[in-house]
């Protein structure tokens, strides 16, 4: 069964979003009305989100922008001054959840670790803490790259390895909601793709994944849905592609070749309105509207055969970011 998708933006309004359409039978996470208020200040805003099961959802925004709050209040840690929260089924308010966060991992940004642990009585530790089986630390902690060093001292490992640590103890338990706060700190590039690639694998089981990241192209390519925040309200949701279309940034159009052609291609485009190009030493860019992208594309096929390169190149999750704050 295909991953559940949204392939729409909900509306942009003068209040931020309205509910996009999502199935809330097949929902692993419902929020409705949710507000925190410390006094008149609040740092979460009448939030309504939906996110489905095996679903892979980004959370992102700008420092102060709420994410830390509502992460918080989805894992029952605060308590909304409004609204209600489902999660996995069971309210994070109710007398159930207790036992229903048995099958919630967190992974903080900050996990706090005892440096005199080995990695794998650091893990039995959190087993503990959790009420999961112990027998399966060893097997996590090979499934994160650390199976051969459960032996070592937390102490003795670098960012990364911890950062792998605090994601193995997410695990446990057999989770069916993921809450991951910054899970790509401290890893390389290779541990990067690694970690994605075991998150899909997860997904594949049926687990649902929240993640909030400030290395916004790593969410660019991975995720199925992301949600923006600012000043504590989500200000848009929906798929990468929706983002693009919905906020309607211009793409740009990256060109090299000969100085004489691309003055002669400038002039063609003055025809089109929104178009503006750039040029320096034999290179050009081209920023269009994307209901001209069409057209700018029909206006460069006479230079095709005289143009050295060309590259497309879509508005970026950052440029959508900063897109949606303008």
């Amino acid at each position: 069964m295909p991953i559940p998708r949204c392939n729409r933006l909900t509306k942009i309004g003068a209040h931020g979003v309205t509910n996009s359409s999502v199935n809330a039978d097949s929902a692993a996470i419902v929020l409705a009305g949710v507000s925190k208020h410390y006094g008149n200040v609040y740092a979460v805003d009448g939030i309504d989100l939906t996110v489905q099961r095996s679903e892979l959802f980004g959370l992102i925004g700008h420092n102060g922008a709420g994410k830390s709050t509502l992460f918080k209040m989805m894992l029952g840690l605060i308590a909304a001054s409004a609204g209600t929260i489902h999660v996995a089924g069971v309210s994070v308010q109710g007398s159930d959840f207790r036992a229903a966060r048995r099958k919630i991992g967190y992974l903080p940004e900050n996990l706090v670790l005892y440096d005199n642990l080995t990695a794998l009585e650091t893990m039995r530790f959190f087993a503990k803490l959790k009420g999961a089986d112990v027998g399966t630390c060893p097997a996590l902690l090979e499934m994160v790259g650390l199976g051969g060093v459960g032996k070592r001292a937390v102490h003795e490992f670098s960012k990364g390895m911890r950062q792998r640590l605090g994601f193995a103890q997410a695990l446990l338990g057999q989770p069916s909601v993921l809450f991951l706060d910054e899970p790509s700190n401290g890893l390389d590039p290779g541990a990067i793709r690694d970690f994605y690639a075991q998150l899909n694998a997860l997904r594949a089981q049926g687990v649902t994944i929240v993640i909030t990241s400030h290395i916004l192209a790593d969410l660019q390519e991975r995720v199925d849905r992301l949600a923006i925040m600012v000043s504590g309200k989500i200000q848009a949701i929906g798929s990468v592609h929706a983002l693009r279309e919905q906020l309607d940034l211009p793409l740009s159009i990256a060109l090299r070749g000969d100085s004489m052609q691309l003055t002669e291609l400038q002039n063609h485009l003055k025809n089109i309105a929104g178009v503006s190009m750039d040029m320096a030493a034999g290179e050009a860019t081209i920023r269009c509207p994307r209901p001209a992208k069409m057209a700018v594309l029909a206006a460069l096929a006479p230079f095709s055969g005289r143009l050295v390169d060309l590259h497309i190149h879509e508005p970026s999750l950052e440029d959508l970011f900063f897109g949606l704050r303008s």
